[in-house]
């Protein structure tokens, strides 16, 4: 027993010496070492791990585009760890405080500035981990603290300072753990800038170093995304194989077989057919059934790219009904609504495409606003193609003789009818159809944007008369159309064409009568005499010549006018609207660089000079100042206006802005200041108060004696009054002070980032331009969107007004002011102190608008 007890004794003294966190002798150290290692630096470990697990774990990927290298932090994350993150810290401090002598102090501070990164305190991660590569004596651990620094950078967008970080890293000698995740932080750094070029180097230069626990399969999926993104298909396949080698996660795997049948090569007939059995084995693999849109759609991407049409759109279909994605499935609409509009010009079915996909795309899908430009123009352009088919179609029967139109119109409404009693039958079948059909767009009708009855399905109606061609190949619209040998009872057609055209028909049978109804409709829309082919070719002209504007003002598709205003000339040679259509393809050819002697550009200058040469466009030409020498174009702008102040009326401001901006594009005439008011009163309506009363003082300082100039003022003024009763309602009133002390603000987003940039600018600019004022420089939170930098102070208005000039002709050659957008003003302490607890930005940028730049104007 006083053995033991000795034994017990001897060791609380041993333990009593090492716990000094004085002493540096062996049991110490051995002492502090265990506990620093355990006690603290571990569980700060596991809990890290945890996090990144976390946020591992939230990336949401979009196998479309090129994966992510790792999560992009942000706060609203961070606030779901915020307790972990504080637990890491706080094990981690105690443990340096405790044990400052011990070997995982450096480690410790690695943890903390860990869990300030994943917090997005970036400020924060980034003095620790420089404290670490200042402080530590390991080498190793010097380079860990660099390597999350460069993350740190790379998150806070402070990408030189990665930049200067990666040339020191690239000169040290780097364990090869070290050198591994340098790799990796520099390909995610450009991933962010999307300098795909420098990320696929970092991440080659990577593959060696990879382990397992690195999910190489997931690394190489994105070197092959790179490559094929980038154009190089070969270096794609490569890595989407060696991807599939590394027994990938189910969802990687599948997608990497896929665009790996997307970069094969295509040499000859036999890979196409190699590149479709792939395609037919990964619809068939049950383990795939849940991305089945997506193996269609990209089966359609192959057959588009091969120049298959009919099969890249019988394939978009199947995908746009075979899952839930509503981005594959707008996608597929959108494909097949391009394909119908750009190569096979079927405009009609090309609207009703663009229709669902418009419905159906997220609104962040890339290049939205074209897509949705595109469709809302879609209902004119088919009316102005079908106008042009019409009008052809009845010019052409009127060529030919009764019989013959008979034949031909009884062969087309035996088609429809048909068509009518398939669709009849078809809508029995569907009603009772079995659950094995379910994935069939056939039998399916589309989700929100078209009818249940299946001649209603645009897409179900396509698929249906592909399939039919499929089978019987292209056959004409005509009785008997399945027989070898057809017969045709000329005399009945004969007799019933010209009962028709006297009215003398008597059918009991109603269907009969329906059809001879509609034909009879069709023989009188027939032009017969010159005087209505004269119609009809005038309707067909119009109608060029609005589709050339259509691209040309409303779609921006140049190509696409300059096309159609050619087939216009082409037909019409002396068409009316021939001096105009020569102008813009001038304009159009002098945009393509065409302008050279003998181009396209001088050859329309030269036609319209020769055919029109008293028009006002061959004039515009020889003199540029035609248009303000004339009331020609006044004229003109008087027109439009009428149209464009109807449609501002009515609400339509989008078209009433595109109106005066076309009217406005024939020059300055004496009819430009109503277009300019017009077009003031737009921005009432459609932007705020304070960029409607600055343009309308800029409209009265431009004409001060003109006609609208009571007008103007009037607007003004009521604009104002209504504004300060707002204000008043609001309980904001700003004093107007001129000999109060002043500070200067500058306000921007907070997403921006640049802080620490704006002060370290602004204490430039007051040391070269302000040395004697000894200013202060601060910043401060506005709100959760907003921060501010401040200057203070000036004794006076005039002194805060000269510095706000002298700073903003500075700001303009300066990168970090002229890239962003900023809110910069003076403001005493007074209205300051109310500025920031209302919150008021908008209403003190009125009162300083109103109040301190009329003195700098």
């Amino acid at each position: 027993m006083n053995k033991y007890f000795f034994l017990l004794v001897i060791y609380l003294l041993i333990l009593g010496v090492g716990c000094s966190v004085e002493q540096n002798n062996v049991t110490s150290n051995i002492y502090h070492n265990l506990t620093a290692h355990f006690n603290g630096y571990y569980y700060a470990l596991e809990k890290t791990h945890e996090v990144e697990n976390l946020i591992l774990n939230s990336i949401d990927d979009d196998h479309n585009q090129v994966l992510r290298l790792f999560p992009k932090l942000d706060t609203t994350l961070a606030k779901s760890y915020a307790k972990d993150t504080e637990e890491i810290i706080k094990m981690a401090s105690i443990s340096i405080q405790r044990h400052p002598n011990s070997k995982w102090v450096d480690d410790n501070y690695i943890q903390v500035g860990l869990a300030r990164l994943y917090s997005c305190d970036f400020q924060n991660a980034t003095q620790t981990f420089k404290y670490v590569n200042t402080k530590s004596r390991n080498k190793d651990v010097r380079h860990i603290a660099l390597i999350h620094l460069i993350r740190t950078f790379t998150e806070n967008s402070e990408f030189d300072k990665a930049e200067e970080a990666f040339r020191f890293l690239d000169k040290e000698d780097l364990s090869k753990t070290n050198k591994k995740n340098f790799y990796l932080e520099k390909a995610y750094h450009y991933q962010v800038r999307n300098d795909y070029d420098n990320m696929v180097r970092n991440l080659t230069l990577v593959d060696s170093l990879l382990v397992h626990s690195d999910r190489r399969g997931r690394i190489y999926f994105i070197i092959g995304q790179v490559y094929q993104h980038m154009g190089f298909g070969s270096e794609a396949y490569n890595y989407y194989r060696k991807c599939l080698g590394t027994n990938p996660d189910y969802e990687i795997d599948f997608y990497a077989k896929l665009n790996m049948a997307q970069v094969a090569r295509m040499d000859d007939s036999r890979d196409v057919k190699t590149v479709r059995k792939q395609f037919m084995k990964l619809l068939s693999d049950e383990k795939n059934q849940e991305f089945q849109d997506k193996i269609y759609f990209e089966f359609g991407e192959f057959e588009r790219k091969q120049g298959h049409l009919t099969e890249a759109i019988n394939n978009y279909k199947l995908s746009a009904h075979a899952g839930k994605s509503k981005r594959i499935q707008g996608n597929a609409y959108l494909r097949i609504g391009e394909l119908y509009f750009d190569s096979l010009k079927k405009y009609s079915l090309a609207k009703a495409y663009y229709d669902s996909a418009v419905v159906t795309l997220p609104k962040e899908f890339e290049n939205f606003n074209i897509i949705k430009k595109r469709q809302e123009v879609l209902g004119e352009f088919v009316t102005y193609t079908e106008t042009i088919q019409m009008q052809d179609s009845l010019l052409y029967l009127s060529t030919l003789d009764s019989i013959t139109v008979r034949n031909k119109l009884d062969s087309l409404l035996a088609f429809k009818a048909k068509k009518s009693e398939i669709g009849k039958k078809k809508k029995k079948r569907n009603s009772a159809q079995d659950s094995n059909n379910q994935n069939n767009p056939f039998f399916q009708t589309e989700s929100t944007t078209t009818s249940d009855w299946y001649f209603g399905n645009p897409s179900a109606v396509a698929l249906g008369e592909s399939e039919f061609q499929r089978i019987w190949g292209t056959i004409a619209l005509e009785d008997n159309w399945r027989r070898s040998n057809k017969t045709v009872t000329v005399a009945a057609i004969t007799d019933r064409a010209v009962a028709i055209e006297n009215g003398t028909e008597v059918v009991k049978n109603t269907e009969v009568k329906e059809s001879i109804d509609e034909v009879g409709k069709i023989f009188a829309q027939l032009p017969k005499t010159d005087e209505q082919k004269k119609e009809a070719l005038a309707k067909i002209e119009g109608a060029y010549f609005k589709l050339g504007d259509l691209y040309f003002l409303k779609l921006d598709e140049r190509e696409n006018a300059f096309s159609s205003y050619e087939k216009l000339l082409e037909r019409f040679p002396d068409s009316e609207y021939g001096a105009e259509v020569l102008y813009k393809l001038y304009l159009i050819s002098r945009e393509n660089n065409d302008s050279q002697p003998n181009g396209q550009a001088e050859r329309y200058v030269d036609l319209l000079k020769s055919k029109y040469p008293n028009s006002t466009f061959a004039k515009v030409l020889i003199n540029p100042d035609y248009l303000k020498e004339t009331s020609v174009a006044a004229e003109k702008q008087k027109l439009i206006y009428k149209q464009a102040y109807e449609l501002y009326q009515t609400g339509n401001l989008r078209e009433a802005q595109e109106k005066i901006t076309y009217a406005m594009s024939l020059g300055e005439t004496g009819f430009t200041s109503q277009l300019e008011l017009l077009k003031i009163l737009i921005t009432g309506r459609t932007e705020d108060i304070a960029k409607y009363q600055f343009e309308l003082g800029e409209f009265l300082k431009k004409y001060p004696e003109g006609p609208l100039k009571t007008y103007g003022d009037n607007l003004l003024a009521s604009s104002r009054s209504f504004q300060e009763k707002v204000e008043r309602a609001r309980g904001i009133r700003f004093s107007n002070q001129s000999s109060d002390p002043h500070r200067f603000v500058l306000v921007y987003k907070n997403t921006d980032k640049i802080s620490d940039k704006v002060s370290e600018e602004l204490e430039t600019f007051n040391r070269a331009s302000y040395r004697e004022k000894r200013l202060n420089t601060t910043n401060l939170v506005f709100h959760d969107d907003y921060v501010l930098t401040m200057v203070t102070d000036f004794p006076d208005r005039l002194t805060a007004v000269n510095y706000f000039d002298k700073f903003t002709a500075y700001a303009v050659t300066h990168k970090t002011f002229a890239s962003h957008k900023f809110d910069t003003f003076v403001i005493t302490k007074t209205n300051f102190d109310l500025f920031y607890r209302t919150k008021a930005l908008d209403e003190y940028l009125t009162f300083f608008d109103r109040n301190y730049k009329k003195e700098n104007q």
